[in-house]
Formats: C-alpha cells, structure tokens, sequence
C-alpha cells in the first residue's frame, strides 16, 4: 500500500502582524510546507528576487507598513506568474475583492479567518495552477519569471 505525501510546496507569508505570520507559518510547516515570512513590501521583494525556486503560494496581506494597495501584489503577479497569490485583508470590499482578482489574485480572505480553513486553501490554490488554470504565457523574462522593470516598479501606484 502507497501512502500518497502531500507536495512539498514553497510558501510566502508576506504580514506585518508578527502573531499571523507565526501562527501560518506553524501551520503550513506542519504540513510539510517550505515557509519563508516577511514583514513588508520590500522584505517581500527581497525574498522573491533571492529565491532559487519560485514560490508557489503567496499569503499576501493587503495592508503593509510600506504598501496600502495593490502594488506588492501586482510584482508578484509580473515577476512570479507561476505563484499563486492568495490576498489577506480586514478591510475587503466589493471594489478591493474585484481589483484584486482583476490583478491576477487567486482568492481574497478576509481576516480574521481560521488558519487551518486557509492552510486547506494554500493546497487549493496549488492544485488549481497545475490544472492550467493560469495563462502564463508572455512572462517577463520567462527563464526566470523576474524582470528588471517589475523590480524597480513594484512600488508604482
């Protein structure tokens, strides 16, 4: 008999909340997962642009010391495509949950949320991409998935 392994998936918790970051980080460690947290926006760049492999799960929270949009969001969707970007937020709207699935955003949760229901999620969003949801084609720098414009623009609004 097989016992069938969970995918060892690369997560990014990007949450300036230190309690959230640890609390998501705990979970999805116990699950076999690959974590790496930041704290803010440039964190977050820091991290993508240093990483051998891509991520394939971003926990992105809307709000940031350095972001109050949808900017971190939109690099990550220029220069990670292959990334699932689930978005984090307290303060959703109709016209939040729109621009961000307009931005490329997998699914929108608002906080506060149960950890376990949105580790579930994280596994979700991995098997919807290699579904071939996602149109990926015409990425930047496609040996990659990083180009040099959407590094120095993450910040532009």
């Amino acid at each position: 008999m097989t016992t069938s392994e969970p995918p060892t998936l690369r997560i990014l918790i990007v949450d300036d909340e230190p309690l959230i970051r640890w609390s998501l980080a705990q979970t999805l460690a116990d699950r076999g997962y690959s974590v790496v947290e930041t704290e803010n926006g440039e964190a977050t760049v820091e991290a993508v642009s240093k990483a051998a492999v891509p991520f394939d799960v971003a926990l992105l929270d809307l709000l940031l010391p350095d972001s109050n949009d949808l900017a971190v969001t939109r690099y990550l969707r220029r220069v990670a495509p292959h990334t699932q970007v689930i978005l984090m937020t307290a303060l959703s709207t109709p016209e939040i949950e729109r621009d961000a699935l307009e931005a490329g955003v997998y699914r929108v949760v608002r906080k506060p949320f149960e950890i376990g229901e949105v580790a579930t999620l994280v596994l979700e969003a991995h098997q919807s991409r290699d579904r071939g949801r996602l149109d990926l084609t015409g990425s930047p720098d496609s040996s990659t998935g990083r180009g040099r414009d959407a590094l120095d623009g993450w910040r532009r609004r």
